[in-house]
């Protein structure tokens, strides 16, 4: 962060991985203890397979000034004064952090296609407050939700593409990316597959969305392959992209029973339902620091 931000006693949150070893919580709590910040919240998790050490803490910086407190020229909170003291505590645990405002709004660019209710969705937990974002874009291969992104005041982008265009789409939807100075890439029932640079570009900041069904149905209309089964199951995954179709670090999952009376239709509703909730569910956690990539698994804090 270059600038310094101050706030009231509201929560920030403080993320931070590092090699296993002794001492890591205390590295954290201590810190915040001598500066007069009170923690309100704190998960951590030891991944023995890995050997890695994960923790997230919410805390309330002090409300005044005084000898032990971190704070800025006005007495307020200093972000940059927090982070040049605690990196010298972080160095000795080649321990990397991330510290977040609690008003942090992170701006987003949502990716769609034709199906409209995971946007739907997210533009109504926009609108109301719920999710934390600035939505920059909104990027279609298709011009057909541009009506409703219009309705909502945001721009709407539709680049075509086609396997001869595939590249140079690509290139015009990252520029938009780059210009909105977007860090977080939501694919809202995106239905194309990024290419390899593209998912290597966008690695750990895109979220994707997709039904999970069992057995695996791939192809045209997954749900109505699932009814002719009789599948007694329907569900959804988001997770990151990878270069790997549908198979990214998972954030979460949605699941729903069905029974033999159930039509196609009414799995394809259930199945969008869950779709929304589960998207803006991992999309949620994403915001509030609660996933961290372990190699192509994720540690994820629950709220």
């Amino acid at each position: 962060m270059s600038t310094d931000r101050t706030t009231g006693l509201a929560n920030w949150i403080l993320t931070a991985q590092c090699p296993s070893r002794l001492g890591t919580v205390d590295v954290v709590t201590r810190f915040l203890r001598e500066h007069g910040c009170y923690i309100t919240e704190q998960q951590s998790f030891d991944d023995a397979s890995s050997s890695r050490f994960f923790i997230r803490t919410e805390f309330r910086p002090p409300g005044g000034g005084g000898p032990s407190s971190i704070g800025s020229a006005d007495g307020g909170f200093s972000a940059t004064d927090f982070e040049q003291r605690f990196s010298e505590r972080a160095a000795e645990f080649a321990m990397t952090f991330e510290l977040t405002a609690p008003d942090r709004r992170t701006p987003v660019v949502i990716m769609v296609s034709k199906a409209d209710h995971c946007l739907n969705d997210l533009l109504y937990r926009y609108r109301t407050g719920q999710l934390p974002v600035e939505i920059k874009a909104i990027v279609s291969n298709h011009p057909d939700l541009a009506p409703l992104a219009e309705w909502h005041g945001l721009p709407y982008h539709h680049c075509p593409i086609s396997a001869d265009t595939k590249s140079e789409q690509e290139a015009k939807v990252w520029q938009i990316i780059e210009d909105c100075g977007a860090e977080l890439v939501i694919l809202a029932r995106y239905m194309q597959v990024l290419s390899s640079d593209m998912s290597e570009r966008l690695a750990g900041r895109a979220i994707n969305i997709h039904h999970s069904l069992l057995p695996g149905f791939k192809g045209a209309r997954p749900y109505h392959q699932a009814f002719e089964k009789g599948v007694k199951l329907v569900g959804a995954t988001a997770h990151y992209i990878n270069d790997d179709l549908d198979e990214g670090p998972i954030i979460s999952q949605g699941v729903e029973p069905v029974t033999h009376a159930d039509t196609a239709d009414d799995l394809v509703a259930r199945g969008r339902d869950i779709e929304c909730l589960t998207l803006a569910r991992a999309v949620a956690l994403h915001l509030q620091r609660r996933v961290f990539l372990n190699g192509n698994r994720t540690v994820v804090f629950q709220r």
